[in-house]
């Protein structure tokens, strides 16, 4: 995905890597980073994906769903100077996050919410990869196909809580 070519209002398909995570996560990384400790993954061109995650069944990963947007703010600078391209959520950002995303060239996408059931079924794959400690708020990776997402604000700040997209 080269978030460079999204504008406020796309549609898209994703295919590939999500890396999972919610504000626990984020302050312990936060804090890794402020004691100047090696953080356990890395985040250059990774795409974050806000969302909550059931636990596992037999034979599902669990639903999983996308998680208010507005209050991982306070992390998204410290995300976009470690490399992500893009975040996932649901809901609207505030001007931080919009001015964040111009100055750093990056993404804001939705997906669609209460649609977890179903965008449980677009998992191929989901394994922890950071702070298992935390359970469901622990980083994981997870491996999407066909995964329904919506450009709200792009590379320069155009944000589809502000315009009005007439689709023809």
């Amino acid at each position: 995905m080269k978030v460079e070519d999204l504008c406020a209002g796309d549609e898209l398909i994703y295919c590939g890597e999500l890396i999972i995570m919610r504000d626990a996560a984020q302050k312990r990384l936060c804090e890794a980073l402020d004691k100047g400790n090696v953080l356990p993954v890395s985040l250059k061109d990774k795409v974050i994906f806000y969302a909550g995650s059931a636990k596992p069944t037999e034979g599902s990963f669990g639903d999983i769903g996308p998680t208010t947007s507005a209050r991982m703010d306070p992390f998204l600078e410290m995300l976009y100077r470690l490399g992500v391209k893009a975040t996932i959520g649901k809901g609207k950002r505030g001007r931080l996050a919009v001015d964040l995303c111009r100055e750093y060239r990056r993404a804001y996408l939705l997906a669609p919410s209460g649609a977890a059931a179903a965008l449980a079924e677009r998992v191929v794959s989901l394994e922890p990869i950071a702070y298992e400690d935390l359970g469901t708020e622990a980083i994981f990776l997870a491996e999407v196909k066909e995964f329904p997402l919506y450009v709200a604000i792009d590379v320069s700040g155009s944000n589809v809580f502000d315009l009005h997209i007439d689709r023809g």
